[in-house]
């Protein structure tokens, strides 16, 4: 089957030039210091930090990932996507959480924790420790992007996936490594040009096809097997396919996930965005920016999810021969395990000549015509693989030329995330690891050379880890429920408890940390809701402890905390030293954000469903969503938008709460 034509070929060479060709060009200025290289000197606009932001945060894997969801679910998957993919945090980080890492000008969330505990032996370990617990989460993330990246070209190219992950990983890893944040951001620009043009022209087919039968809702039904697909409203039980079961007590999940964000958003906003902005307002604005936009995300998810219910209509009208199909397979290949099933049948359709005649023949009478590039389509466990789904569409109901445009959207959903990813973890190692324990006295060009070695052995690892995983949503639960849930409790209790020191958030994020992994390799198994709680119980007994076995952080520590940062919670006898004047303007300011918070995770949910709604015409449950969206864009506006500070003359040269962590640099 042929994929692409010379036009298809020509745009996707056109993107691999133009974004080396940013790296390239940026290489020079992203050199001249670390802040530069990791910042970008904090003097871009915020509108460019915030569409790097929503570009950030929309990757090709959980792309695949959400649009397997609403396949099986129709608009409902948003709510199993709670646990990350709808992006609950940035409701925080609008409200607080953002503006409080902002006025450290600090460079790192590693470097952050010297700002919070001081400089002692205490508050290196915090910095340590926070360091390599990100790393090992950048590189879970990596891990998680080149198995996404993989299943996806491994559908268009003659290649087993894991051959196409690594090209990947190198032309973004090459960009990333030249010109630090500068590429990135300057990238991320691009691609989200891409990416629009993309969800414009999904939305519009998944409509035009929508149109073109009488009764879409049974269609769903029949082809899926969920007979509430259209609805939005989610319900306690809903049926799910093999491989999927856990998921069936949807609202069980939703409230679950619902509640892991709540608790993880509060001790969120560590991101390079927020740190690289110029001011409070800035944050603000661009958080704004990045929400508005992850809007696009989800009518061209949904569309796709469209798409594939109307191709698995005409490619499997009985489903049943995929599970006869899995069943001849794994006769052929008893010791074949989940992780390596893709490149087992990406062997089998690259090169049905290696293996034996009555496995080819049994597939080609099963699957019939085409069947090497329906056979990538098989799961596991003998149904539709729904991870498959997306690539699958642009596969078989894209046309050529056309194509070209939309693969290369979702490549440079998955470039933009991985050279974040990339970057974060970067500055970690080389700002928190090497020059702060291994080389302080490090010039700038050393510390870039650092960089750019530890871009290639991160990305390297992250490989690897990608190479042993079962699926994506297998890699993306452990990441959020598993190591997620054991980093939550010590990154929430550094921001609203007075008394907790950097003993006790080294000893929580050790054992959260610790917990993780090890469950990773002797229980990968779990069930990601147990993943939550042990991981969060483990460093939340650790966090607790470890601070009442050592002494209080420094008063002068704390206070230039208090005062720079302001946050609300626990912070008794340092809210008592203030003024009146500003005791009140402080209370005043908590008040606010606090209100604010419902109103913005109210408008955000509801602005991603009123997009899927529009794009499957369901304008009943439309007519239900938009009150509750006027509602909570109304509690924005009058909580937090009209009491954010006024722009300053000259931010990117200056704080309202001083210096910060640059006294570190």
């Amino acid at each position: 089957m042929t994929v692409f034509n010379g036009f298809d070929y020509t745009i996707i060479a056109l993107y691999v030039v133009l974004v080396t060709g940013i790296g390239i060009f940026y290489s020079r200025v992203a050199s001249n210091s670390l802040e530069s290289y990791y910042l970008a000197n904090r003097r871009l606009p915020w509108w460019l930090l915030g569409t790097s932001g929503m570009a950030h945060f929309l990757d090709m894997t959980g792309t695949m990932i959400i649009v397997s969801f609403l396949y099986m679910l129709g608009p409902r998957g948003l709510y199993i996507e709670f646990r990350g993919g709808a992006c609950l945090c940035l409701a925080f980080m609008l409200c607080w959480t953002g503006k409080w890492h902002r006025r450290s000008q600090c460079m790192t969330r590693a470097e952050w924790m010297t700002y919070r505990f001081g400089e002692g032996p205490s508050g290196n370990a915090a910095r340590a420790l926070t360091a390599i617990g990100f790393l090992i989460m950048s590189i879970g993330m990596i891990a998680y992007l080149m198995k996404g990246a993989g299943l996806f070209l491994g559908m268009f190219l003659p290649f087993p996936p894991i051959i196409c992950a690594f090209a990947l990983m190198v032309v973004a890893g090459a960009y990333t490594m030249s010109a630090g944040f500068f590429g990135v951001v300057i990238t991320d620009l691009v691609q989200s040009i891409i990416v629009l043009i993309g969800a414009i022209f999904i939305s519009y087919l998944a409509i035009t096809h929508i149109n073109d039968v009488p009764d879409f809702a049974a269609l769903s039904q029949a082809v899926t097997g969920n007979p509430n697909w259209i609805q939005t409203a989610p319900s306690w039980h809903t049926p799910m396919p093999a491989g999927y079961e856990p998921y069936q007590y949807l609202i069980m999940f939703a409230f679950f996930y619902v509640l892991r964000n709540v608790i993880a958003g509060m001790g969120s906003g560590d991101d390079p965005k927020f740190f690289a902005a110029r001011s409070d307002r800035e944050c603000g604005k661009l958080t704004l920016l990045w929400t508005s936009l992850l809007m696009l995300r989800w009518p061209m998810m949904i569309g796709f999810a469209v798409m594939g219910v109307f191709l698995v209509r005409d490619l499997f009208p009985d489903q049943a021969v995929l599970i006869q199909a899995a069943e001849l397979i794994k006769q052929y290949h008893p010791d074949i395990t989940k992780n390596f099933w893709p490149d087992l049948l990406a062997r089998i359709a690259n090169s049905p000549g290696q293996y034996d005649g009555g496995l080819i023949a049994g597939l080609q009478s099963l699957l019939g015509e085409n069947w090497g590039s329906r056979l990538a389509m098989l799961s596991f466990e003998g149904t539709i693989n729904p991870e498959r789904i997306l690539p699958a569409v642009l596969l078989y109901q894209i046309p050529m030329g056309i194509r070209g445009m939309l693969v290369v959207c979702l490549i440079a959903a998955a470039m933009s995330t991985f050279d974040s990813e990339l970057n974060i973890a970067c500055a970690l190692f080389v700002r928190d690891l090497y020059q702060r324990f291994m080389r302080p006295r490090a010039g700038t060009s050393e510390l870039i050379r650092a960089s750019r070695v530890a871009c290639v052995v991160i990305s390297f690892a992250g490989f690897l880890l990608g190479c042993f995983t079962e699926s994506i949503n297998d890699i993306w639960g452990w990441i959020i429920m598993g190591l997620g849930g054991g980093l939550i409790a010590p990154m929430v209790l550094r921001m609203y408890w007075w008394r907790f020191n950097g003993v006790g958030f080294a000893t929580g994020i050790f054992l959260g940390m610790a917990g993780a992994v090890l469950q990773r390799i002797l229980a990968p198994g779990m069930v990601e809701w147990k993943q939550f709680l042990f991981m969060l119980t483990l460093s939340l007994v650790g966090s607790v402890l470890g601070t009442f076995l050592a002494k209080p952080t420094d008063d002068k520590i704390l206070e230039h905390f208090y005062h720079t940062t302001r946050p609300f919670g626990f912070w008794g006898p340092l809210k008592a030293k203030l003024a009146p004047a500003e005791r009140e303007a402080m209370e005043r300011e908590h008040r606010n954000d606090i209100l604010a918070l419902p109103f913005t995770l109210m408008w955000q949910v509801t602005l991603f469903l009123m997009a899927m709604q529009i794009v499957i015409q369901e304008f009943r449950d439309f007519a239900l969503t938009l009150p509750i969206f006027l509602i909570g864009g109304i509690g924005m506006y009058y909580f937090w938008y009209r009491n954010l500070p006024p722009e300053e003359p000259d931010s990117s040269a200056q704080t309202e709460t001083g210096s910060g962590c640059r006294g570190n640099s």
